[in-house]
This record gives C-alpha cells, sequence and structure tokens, in this order.
C-alpha cells in the first residue's frame, strides 16, 4: 500500500485491487462480488495508474487498545506489497587477492564469516553448503547433487531436483569431485579474499577464457560455461572481467598449464581455466580458480552432470569464485519468481513465471486465465505462495513446483494478500480483510490453523518475516498515515520504525538480518527504494524514480530487485514497461534484467546449490 497525490482520497488500493468500505459506492453491478465490496477502476485516473476510482470517504477510525490509531484521512490511495497492480483489471472472464573482509551492518561490507567449505582441492574458504532446496526434472527423478572431500560426501545441490512443467526445466544429479593442484601448492584460503568495499570501487580483474574442450560438443559448452561465469562476475558489479583480445595464452594451454607471467602482464589477478568433457548426454567440467600474483591455485572441482544441466552449473562455479575471492556466499545458482504481463494496460493479463536470476530459462507457471500477484519462495524453493483471482475472489494460493497445481490456503471469510513464509517453512504470515479492514494472520501450514497476530481497525499489510522468526515487519496506517512498524512474532511489542518524509510500503527483511528494504513514495510520482536498520536508524535511498516498488534480497544479502515502471501515453497506456532492476545494498550497479514480457513483483529464491 502507498498513498499517493493526486490521487481521489476516497480509494483504497492493497496488493491489486480495490476496496470500499460503504457498498453503495462501490457500484451496483460489482457490489456483490466479494464480500469486500471490491471493485475495479472505473475511471481514467487511478492510484499509481492515474486512474480515478469510486471510493470511500476518509472517516474517524476508532481507536483499539494498545494501538496509536488515528483518524483516517481523505487522502490519497494506500498501497501494499504488489499493490493496485490490479486497479487497473476488470474482474477476469589492486594488488594481489590478499586482504581481510571487512564485515559490516550498513552496506559497506559482507556478512558474518562462515565456515569453510572444502571439497575444492584449495585452501576451503567460503561457507558451507545451503540447505537442501529442490529443484525440477520431467521425470520427477530424486538426484543427489554432491562433492567429495576427504571428510566424504557433502550435499552441493537439494537430495531432490525435479520438474514442475514438461518444459525443459532439468536438473539431473551433479557429482562434484575436489582437484589437485597442478604441482603446486594450494593458497591458503586466508590470503584468497577481498574486501568488498574496496571491490565496488576497484573491481577484481579476472580473466575467463574459454575452457578447453574434447571434440565440437566439448568446446562448444565450454565456450558457453566460460561466457555465463564471466556474465555473472561483471554483472555483479564487484569484478572486472580482461577482455578476451588481451589474452597472451591459448585457453587450451592455460587449461594445461598456466603461464602467469602472460596473466599478469594483461593486468588479471585471477584466472578461471577448465576442460569440457561431453560424451552423449553425459559432462564433465573441470573447473580450476587461480591465484595469478603467487601462481598458486585457489581451487579446483571437477563436476559430472547430464549434459542440459551446464548452465547450473556455470552458476555453481561463479559463487564458488564470489565466495572463494569475496568470503560471502554468492547468488548466482537462484532463480526469480514474478509476474509476467503481457497485454494493454486497461486490460492486463499476469501470469506467474520463473526464471534464473540471470533472465535464462523463462518458463510461465500459470496460463493467465486468473491474475496472479505477489508470489513468493518457500525457504527450500518447493512452494510458491502468491495472490490469485481464482473463483473471481483474491485469494493467497500456494503453488507445488513439483505438481504444478495451486490450492488456496486457510478458510478466511474474506479476500487475503500479501503472503510470506516464515523462516522454517512451516507457516505463511498474510493480511486478510475483515469488514473493510486488514489484519496480520500465520497460517500453520501442517494444520492449516489461523493465528490472528493484529487487530483492530485499519490496514496492517506486507508482513515479512525477520530470518530467526521472532519478529515481523509490516506497513500500516495506525497512526493516520503509511508507516512501517515491527512486532514480535507473537503479535506483541508493536513499535514504529519509520520516521522520514513520505509513506513506506513492501518492508522485506534481509536475509542477515541487518536491513528492512522498503519502498517509499514522497508524492507527485515519485518512487524510492530504500534500506534501513530494524529498529529504523540508518534510512538510505538506493534508488529514485517513478513507478518503483517491491523489493526483495538476494539469498546472501547483498543485492535487491524491485520493479521500475515507465509512464505510458494515451487512454490504453501506450508506452507504458515494466522491468525488473537489481542494485547493490551500497546503491551502486543498478542494471536491469531482460524478461520476454514486462515483469513485476520479484522474489528471489534461496540458493539451489
Amino acid at each position: 500500500m502507498t498513498q499517493r497525490s493526486g490521487v481521489p482520497g476516497n480509494t483504497l488500493v492493497l496488493d491489486g485491487f480495490v476496496a470500499h468500505r460503504n457498498p453503495a459506492q462501490a457500484g451496483g453491478d460489482l457490489a456483490g462480488r466479494t464480500r469486500l465490496n471490491l471493485t475495479w477502476a472505473v475511471r481514467r485516473r487511478a492510484c499509481r495508474l492515474g486512474r480515478d476510482h469510486a471510493g470511500w470517504p476518509g472517516r474517524a477510525v476508532p481507536g483499539a487498545a494498545g494501538r496509536d490509531r488515528a483518524p483516517r484521512p481523505a487522502g490519497p490511495c494506500l498501497r501494499g506489497s504488489g499493490a493496485a497492480k490490479l486497479a487497473r483489471i476488470a474482474p477476469p472472464p589492486r594488488p594481489g587477492l590478499a586482504g581481510g573482509a571487512r564485515r559490516g551492518r550498513d552496506g559497506q561490507g559482507g556478512g558474518a564469516a562462515r565456515p569453510a567449505r572444502r571439497a575444492d582441492g584449495g585452501g576451503g574458504g567460503g561457507a558451507p553448503a545451503s540447505p537442501a532446496t529442490p529443484a525440477l526434472d520431467p521425470a520427477g527423478a530424486a538426484d543427489k547433487v554432491r562433492g567429495q572431500s576427504s571428510g566424504g560426501f557433502f550435499d552441493v545441490t537439494s537430495p531432490t531436483r525435479r520438474h514442475l512443467l514438461a518444459a525443459g526445466l532439468v536438473a539431473p544429479g551433479v557429482l562434484a569431485a575436489p582437484l589437485e593442484a597442478l604441482g603446486q601448492a594450494a593458497a591458503p584460503a586466508a590470503q584468497n579474499r577481498i574486501d568488498i568495499t574496496r571491490a565496488r570501487t576497484d573491481p577484481i580483474p579476472i580473466a575467463v577464457p574459454a575452457m578447453a574442450g574434447t571434440g565440437d560438443a566439448g568446446a562448444r559448452l565450454g565456450a558457453q560455461i566460460s561466457q555465463v561465469v564471466t556474465n555473472n562476475l561483471r554483472n555483479s558489479g564487484l569484478f572486472r572481467p580482461v577482455a578476451q583480445a588481451a589474452f597472451i595464452q591459448s585457453p587450451e594451454a592455460a587449461a594445461a598449464t598456466p603461464r602467469f607471467q602472460d596473466w599478469r602482464v594483461i593486468g588479471a589477478n585471477a584466472l578461471v581455466t577448465g576442460r569440457v568433457d561431453a560424451s552423449g548426454e553425459r559432462l564433465r567440467v573441470e573447473f580450476r580458480l587461480w591465484d595469478v600474483l603467487p601462481g598458486e591455485q585457489a581451487l579446483g572441482t571437477a563436476y559430472n552432470a547430464n549434459a542440459s544441466n551446464w548452465r547450473q552449473i556455470a552458476h555453481i562455479i561463479s559463487d564458488d569464485i564470489y565466495r572463494r575471492l569475496l568470503g560471502e556466499e554468492g547468488y548466482f545458482n537462484t532463480r526469480i519468481a514474478y509476474i509476467a504481463e503481457t497485454g494493454p494496460r486497461d486490460r492486463r493479463t499476469r501470469r506467474l513465471a520463473m526464471m534464473d536470476q540471470d533472465g535464462e530459462n523463462n518458463r510461465f507457471l500459470t496460463d493467465g486465465q486468473f491474475q496472479a500477484l505477489t508470489p513468493r519462495f518457500h525457504p527450500n524453493a518447493n512452494q510458491i505462495a502468491f495472490m490469485s483471482y481464482q473463483r473471481n475472489e483474491p485469494r493467497v494460493y500456494l503453488f507445488n513446483l513439483e505438481s504444478g497445481r495451486s490450492e488456496v490456503l486457510g478458510l478466511f471469510s474474506g479476500m487475503t494478500l500479501s503472503p510470506r513464509f516464515s523462516p522454517d517453512g512451516r507457516g505463511v504470515v498474510l493480511s486478510a480483510m475483515r469488514g473493510g479492514d486488514a489484519n496480520i494472520f500465520v497460517v500453520d501450514l501442517a494444520s492449516r490453523r489461523e493465528r490472528q497476530l493484529t487487530s483492530g481497525s485499519g490496514l496492517d499489510v506486507s508482513p515479512s518475516f525477520s530470518p530467526d522468526g521472532s519478529q515481523i515487519v509490516f506497513n500500516s496506517d495506525r497512526g493516520g498515515d503509511q508507516q512501517l512498524y515491527v512486532m514480535d512474532a507473537g503479535g506483541g511489542g508493536v513499535r514504529r520504525i519509520s520516521f522520514g518524509r513520505g509513506r513506506y510500503a513492501t518492508p522485506v527483511w534481509s536475509p542477515r538480518g541487518d536491513l528492512i528494504a522498503f519502498t517509499r513514495f514522497g508524492g507527485g510520482g515519485s518512487f524510492a527504494i530504500g534500506v534501513m536498520r530494524p529498529d529504523g536508524q540508518g534510512e538510505r535511498i538506493l534508488s529514485e524514480g517513478w513507478q518503483m516498488e517491491g523489493p526483495t534480497f538476494a539469498p546472501n544479502g547483498r543485492v535487491l530487485m524491485f520493479q521500475r515502471e515507465t509512464q505510458g501515453r494515451g487512454p490504453r497506456g501506450e508506452g507504458h514497461s515494466a522491468r525488473l532492476v537489481q542494485i547493490d545494498i551500497a546503491g551502486f550497479n543498478e542494471r536491469a534484467v531482460i524478461t520476454p514480457t514486462d515483469a513485476t513483483d520479484p522474489s528471489w529464491s534461496p540458493l539451489l546449490g
């Protein structure tokens, strides 16, 4: 929810719908559509779209014990996470790599140090593998992805990777084994990291030649894998890949024995080499990361997989490089759930969609028969919670990535919206509308029991758990204006944390627990994406512009993704577009993510490997 200037004050927009407290003002033909008297845009100016709606006048809100609610003004619209989208929709028919990692909470450093993962033939470095996360394969086979080390086996990716739809998304088993250094000592882990703050201003120069390959298929896949790795590292803003035209040593020779002087002279501090052997449907990828200045191997791993899984191997390699050189988990082997939008602006089709974090392997999960909004990943990435207009009622649904089926969540009498999973994956926190007010509930996924956390008149929406599950941030108009609040997970201890100029919405907690990202609306169509600490201190605006909202964190808490829209022209919004954008939490390296359609409401998955 976000209030906007220049919009009539008798309209309430929440997560894609327009609600009226007075049924008579909703329009006779629409007043009975739902128990909340929903309606959609009927005039040309609205919240977020520049079109009015019939509405509900401001009124005094009776106070509730322990709550600081004030009279609701007859002011501009209120909007919530992914809000107002359906307001316009009719009801559906440097020197070396040495240096200690600095870590902080203000976006100027990394996260906390983590134990080393030793299965790389090098000094370890980095963090243990992420918790098991299911992916997808068309046969539904459960393929264990393991890496071998001196201590046995560890999970590199999930114990189960299944396909959602017969749409080509496969993730067969990937075996990862360490590669010993080529006659040289492995570099100690502590000497192979660089301060992320330094990397922002002076990106790490790294050479990624095409991997040598056996036969035409091996050579082709070797070049493709290297290109994906190059793109991932460049897009992070923390690495500067050296132009291939500058290479002196050939990729084939470097894969056998790097001639480090040839790489030093072109300014590379790190070197990635590899070899690809493609035999039928099977693939073996040998990858090595070298610290060029001392001439030492920092990392070495061999992957065995189905050839169709080459892109995931490239993302895993990118994460390994990121972890080893920067001392933090990467975020490349992840997916983005989002809403794919097509059609004229006054009659959009919105489908649930999913893609790799780099925009590849895009697929639609719903057919567009019913509108969809605000997708959110389960902590193990096997489900997506989202809001849909199935049966002409806006409700929260759960989409199962193994079966491709969805089911409504909860037995609420009215509409439900703004879903997010709890950190342990056992529950979903959401907002439910009753009698024109929105309050926050938690639904236990095992028993489907509902527990109400907030009460009273007003609008409490967009809840998001802290990573440890002990607190919830949400936005509310209980103080007379739309602001951010934090409460204990049981519903007590509510305190306001936003005090800047403007109205705040779509809060989301960082996976590291140190920041809360938000959308801020300052009036006149001016929007901003920012972050603040959980106590409300240290507010920083990362990006400003027209119509931007819905931040979501990468699993390492280092990068945000949000949606940005361009203003349309004419009565049907010609020229309007909606795109996804990434930005570092320090406010640099803002870049668009290419999607095949307009895209809104991004949600970042946890690491898949």
